[in-house]
């Protein structure tokens, strides 16, 4: 890495907002949590201040049952570039102290981040990067993958559609590591459904805002369903244009397999309806994800609800913490790896996925959940979106764990 970037990502991580939970009584024992995150660009509303805020919140509760323990908050934008990524957590890891790093919507950057983890012994926590290779070919001791990947997502929207006679598919695809996984792994779904796949558009990431030589690609193949494997800003415009170009009107089903429901909010009922989705939490589920939802919704600048990533940063921050506590500071500050051990021996339990367990791939399973979204007049308000249609069970809402090519895991 040249000079000039990695100057260039330490003003980045310069520029992190600082959120102290109670001031550091003592430097060597304060637990730093870095939430390394897209501020501005194609997932800021899916992530961004959204998941600083979760991360937030359960720093808040926390300190209200632990008020010795000191915890720092920090933050910073990785602006959706590998080296800047790389640059900051290496100057979190060792110059501030971080002790946990969480986010990093970029995949590409989460396999080297939890390679660097590795080195140093420190805990990454995976809930913005969404390749299901951070548990495969790119698993580690040193980091986990919380809320959703590319092989759980899929699995439950695109076998649904197939056997309700979604059969052929064309596949507008992010051209990055998430978009490439994401694409494979439901093409192998479509297949192991007896389905085909009529082809894929590949767009560049980021910066693409006209999909429209993309989505006539996609109408020529004469496939039934358009698949997208992208999200953020670019599975919104994919959806608006589809529309305006008749494709939805011809009876193509758009099949967004990267989406969240501020996507859904973003493109509006009155086009949206009738779209699948799969996500392992929303927030009008129960008691439980309702009460979240409106505290997270209170102190949202935008009012927005939370999505799974964002509730997914409280329920990871929140159990790495109850962790911290059970072992103490001094040895959760000196090995990641034993901090990992202990979370593994002691499962999540909270009201955002329920109860959970972490697979020695480090993947954190939970149930999976088939939505719909409403029509208009099903709707009762701004954020009353989606319908449930299946949970697809723990046991069966993941890849299996012989089947993910993790080299730690023998088999």
């Amino acid at each position: 890495m040249t000079h000039k970037l990695s100057r260039r990502a330490v003003l980045a991580a310069g520029a992190a907002t600082a959120l102290s939970a109670r001031p550091a009584r003592a430097a060597d024992k304060t637990i730093r949590v870095g939430v390394l995150t897209d501020m501005a660009g194609t997932y800021s509303a899916l992530l961004g201040p959204g998941s600083v805020l979760g991360a937030r919140l359960a720093v808040e509760d926390f300190q209200k049952a632990h008020p010795e323990i000191a915890v720092e908050l920090v933050s910073a934008d990785l602006l959706l570039k590998p080296d800047v990524a790389l640059a900051i957590a290496g100057d979190w890891f060792d110059n501030k102290g971080i002790d946990l790093l969480t986010d990093v919507p970029l995949s590409s950057a989460a396999y080297a981040i939890g390679d660097m983890a590795k080195a140093k012994d420190k805990l990454a926590i995976f809930t913005g990067a969404a390749s299901s290779m951070v548990t495969g070919a790119k698993c580690g001791p040193n980091h986990l993958h919380w809320v959703y990947d590319t092989w759980g997502i899929p699995h439950a929207v695109v076998e649904a559609t197939v056997k309700d006679g979604g059969d052929s598919w064309f596949f507008l695809t992010a051209d990055y590591a998430f978009g490439h996984t994401l694409a494979a792994d439901c093409m192998s779904f479509v297949k192991g459904s007896g389905g085909t796949v009529k082809g894929e558009a590949r767009h560049p990431f980021p910066g693409t805002t006209d999909f429209s030589a993309f989505l006539l690609q996609a109408q020529a193949s004469g496939a039934k369903v358009v698949g997208l494997a992208n999200g953020g800003t670019d599975a919104v415009n994919c959806i608006k244009q589809a529309v305006e170009f008749g494709l939805v009107k011809a009876g193509k089903k758009i099949v967004g397999t990267g989406l969240l429901i501020n996507d859904i909010f973003s493109v509006g009922l009155e086009v949206a309806q009738g779209v699948r989705l799969a996500e392992p939490f929303y927030w009008d589920m129960n008691d439980g994800t309702r009460a979240f939802g409106q505290r997270f919704q209170a102190r949202m600048q935008t009012k927005a609800m939370p999505n799974s990533a964002q509730a997914g940063q409280y329920s990871a921050v929140s159990h790495y913490l109850k962790t911290v506590a059970a072992m103490g500071v001094d040895r959760a500050k000196a090995s990641g790896r034993d901090v990992i051990a202990q979370m593994r021996a002691n499962p999540p339990k909270d009201p955002i996925f329920g109860d959970s367990f972490i697979r020695e791939d480090g993947r954190v399973i939970h149930p999976i959940h088939l939505f719909e979204v409403k029509s208009p007049s099903e709707s009762k308000g701004p954020w009353d979106l989606l319908k449930l249609k299946a949970t697809i069970p723990t046991e069966q809402a993941f890849r299996p764990l012989k089947d993910g090519g993790c080299p730690m895991i023998k088999v």
